[in-house]
Formats: structure tokens, sequence, C-alpha cells
């Protein structure tokens, strides 16, 4: 009987022997359950509230589920919306209402992959999210301001899960050795490799060391062809709602990064041929086409919504043709990454300065109030001005000007970064020009 027992515990997945005890396990989420974060403080209060956990997949969201549920003791409930319908809701609801009026003890419901519910769906949650009969916890990949009505959204905080990072899958690997007792079977380069096909998933690399270690002989050290052969010989399924749906959108958007034009069209054309829905593919390529090409080529968010459109007129098969010509536009366009590092510099900037006031003379003055208060007094209109740009400062009063955009010497933003160069030189010389009129005048 132990030989049994002890043949089934070590036939559990590495991942699954590996998961978190303790928030503290919990790798690359500190800006989520982290003391000063917002779940870490929510945690620290004891008041619990239904939240919405929104990652990619392998991050960590089911386990943190698990371990807030056991933190707060609470009845911890799970579900899948791949699996469940109307009448598993109606029956966890049912017990979770005979468990808070026979016990006294609330459910913690986490329901894996929210968004396949359909609204109908969704709504069902509303009485009993209201009323305490349990707290929700809901994961999902995709964006929730898209894929959950707005009634249950309001209802729910949103936490913002992170991808992992190479130092992070790093300590995984790591722990996985400890696990192990030995060294995983790999040099430099394919350790290197690992992380990078990873991209972002816990899970997966955990499953693909899991694999590494059951194919290697003794002393067998694998380079990065050999651990390319065994991902190869992992995944001839394409499941488009679970891992392989994610590792080939990956390989998609990485080819497409690459500028490798037959790698993207290959790729696609795996995801297409196994069932996937090409508006799906389009999604991500329209994705790609602001977030990677961007000004790069200005014209390739354009060529995303016209293939897009194309297809939605014409459906498949004849449509397909518009997924491909997009995955090539992109593929070889030049790429640039400017505009999104901008954003999430200047949301970070706004984070920290969002209490500033803009300056008076760029204000409307619609009444006479605000007339004698200075608004719109002094403001320059650029139109008007020589070269049309007055070089005045469009940043809140007594915060320093900062740099957000750096675009790249390649593509369309060659000729943007000489714009910004010039109109950087003309407020240099209109501020030192101003500086010198009042300087005289004083």
């Amino acid at each position: 009987m132990e030989e049994t027992l002890f043949s089934t515990r070590i036939k559990r997945p590495l991942a699954d022997r590996m998961r978190p005890q303790s928030l503290n396990e919990v790798v690359g989420q500190d800006n989520v359950i982290g003391d000063d974060a917002p779940l870490g403080r929510m945690l620290k209060s004891g008041k619990i509230t239904s939240f919405i956990l929104w990652g990619p997949p392998g991050c960590g969201k089911t386990t943190i589920a698990r371990l807030i549920a056991e933190h707060t003791n609470l009845y911890f409930e799970q579900i899948s919306a791949v699996f469940s319908g109307v009448a598993d809701l109606k029956r966890v609801f049912q017990y979770a209402q005979e468990r808070r009026a026979n016990q006294g003890k609330g459910t913690l419901l986490f329901v894996d992959e929210i968004h396949r519910f359909n609204k109908s769906q969704q709504d069902g949650f509303l009485p009993y999210v209201e009323d305490g009969t349990v707290i929700l916890v809901g994961a999902t990949t995709e964006n929730p301001s898209f894929e959950l009505n707005a009634a249950l959204l309001s209802r729910c905080q949103v936490f913002v899960l992170n991808r992992l990072n190479e130092p992070e899958f790093e300590i995984l690997l790591e722990r996985a050795e400890k696990e192990m007792g030995k060294k995983l079977p790999v040099d430099a380069e394919a350790r290197e490799f690992i992380k990078t096909i990873a991209d972002g998933d816990g899970r997966y690399i955990l499953n693909l060391a899991e694999s590494i270690w059951n194919y290697a002989q003794p002393n067998e050290i694998f380079d990065k062809d050999a651990v390319m052969k065994i991902i190869r010989s992992r995944a001839p399924v394409y499941d488009k709602g679970r891992d392989g749906h994610y590792n080939l959108i990956s390989a998609v958007h990485k080819s497409l990064r690459g500028s490798d034009v037959d790698a993207a069209l290959y790729w696609v054309a795996r995801m297409i041929e196994a069932g996937e829905d090409p508006k799906y593919v389009l999604r991500r390529l329209t994705r790609f086409a602001v977030e990677d090409v961007s000004l790069a080529d200005p014209n390739a968010v354009t060529q995303a919504i016209a293939c897009w459109d194309t297809y939605d007129r014409l459906g498949s098969p004849e449509g397909d043709l518009a997924v491909f010509q997009l995955a090539a536009y992109l593929a070889t366009a030049p790429k640039s990454v400017g505009v999104y590092k901008a954003m999430h510099a200047a949301r970070e900037t706004a984070r920290k300065t969002g209490s500033l006031m803009p300056p008076k003379n760029i204000l409307n003055a619609p009444t006479k109030l605000m007339k004698q208060l200075g608004y719109h007094e002094g403001y320059e209109y650029d139109p008007d001005c020589e070269d049309g740009f007055s070089g005045a400062n469009y940043f809140p009063d007594g915060m320093h000007r900062v740099k957000l955009y750096y675009p790249v010497d390649r593509g369309y933003e060659r000729e943007i970064k000489k714009r910004i160069e010039y109109f950087d030189k003309l407020r240099a010389e209109k501020q030192r020009a101003k500086a010198q009129k009042e300087h005289n005048e004083n």
C-alpha cells in the first residue's frame, strides 16, 4: 500500500508539486501581493472584497486565489468557465448560502477563465456578490474591460499580474532543481533559450524542465537544438483554449518582431489550420501593429484595420488571405516600441504628479471669474507664431519638463525624430530669448 501511495505521489507533475505554499513564495507578483501593494494591503486589513486577477497563463492566478482563501479562512470553491454551466453555478451558490447559514463560514469562489461566461451568465453572479454569499475571484487572460460586463466589473477590483521575466524564471528553475535533487541537464545557451521560449509562463517552463529531465540519459547535457526537439515532440496537438493556443500566438509574435516573414506566415498557418478563429489572430496582429511597429510605419495600423475589415466582409476561407497579407506586412515593416515605452513612462509620471494643475495660460476662460483668476492670460496661438511654434510650456507649473518619447532612427520615426529635435532646438532658443527679454526689462 505504501509503495502505491509513493508511486502516485511522484507522478504528480513538477509544476503541481512546486505550487507555492505561501504568498511569499509566489514569484514575480510583488506589485499586487506585496505588503505595500493593493491586494497585499487588502489582506492586511482583513476585509476581502471581490476582485479579478488579469494576467497571462502561468503567472500564478490560481495559486494566489487558493492562498488568499487559506489566509482568510474562507472556504475555497473553484470552477472553470470552460467546463461549468448555469446548473453548476446554482449548485455552488446554494452550498455557499448553506455554509454561511449553518457554519458562519464565507466562501471564496475562484472562477478560472471567467471571460468565457457569456454576459447573461455573468449577470447571475451579481446578487450573490452583492449580498456577500461569495467573495468572487475571477481569473482571466483577456482584458476585463472588453470581456466582463460593466455591472460585474463595477463590483470587483482588477489586479494586473505580470508576465514572469528571465530572473524570475531562474528562481523557478533553481527551485525545480532543488525539488528534483539534481541540476537541469542543459548547457548555458539552452538554459537561456528555455527562459525565452517560456514567454512569461511559469507553468510552461516547469513542464518543459520536467520533460528535459525525463528525456535525458545519464550524464547527457542538452543543447538548444535538443531542447527544440523536445518542444516539438511535446506539442503535436493544438488546443485553442489552452497552452497550444498561447504557444503558437507567441511564436507568431516573436517571428513578426524578428522580421522573419516566412516563420510568421508558417505559425499563422498552423493556427488557422488548427481551427483558430482568424479574428483572434487579427486582433493580436492589430495589437502588434500599434505596439511593435507603431510610428516606424504609421500605415501598419491602417493595414491592420483594413485587413480585419476585409475578413469581416468576406469571411473564411476567402478572407483568410487578409490575415496572411497583414502578417507579411507587419513582419517586413520597420519596428519601434518608442510609443509603447512612452505610454508607460507617461502613465508613471502621471501617477506621481496627478494633482498638478495645467498652466493657467492654456486653460479656457469662459466665465468672468476665470478671466479674473488669470485663465488663458498670455496664451500664445502657435499657428500665428513665427515657425508656427511658440515654444511655450505645456507641463504643469512647478514641474520640470520630462522626456517621455524617444523615437528610433529607422522607418518613419526617423523623420519624427528629426522634427522633435527641431522643435527642441526652437524651444530652447525661444526660452533663452524670453529669459533675456525678462532680464532686460528688469
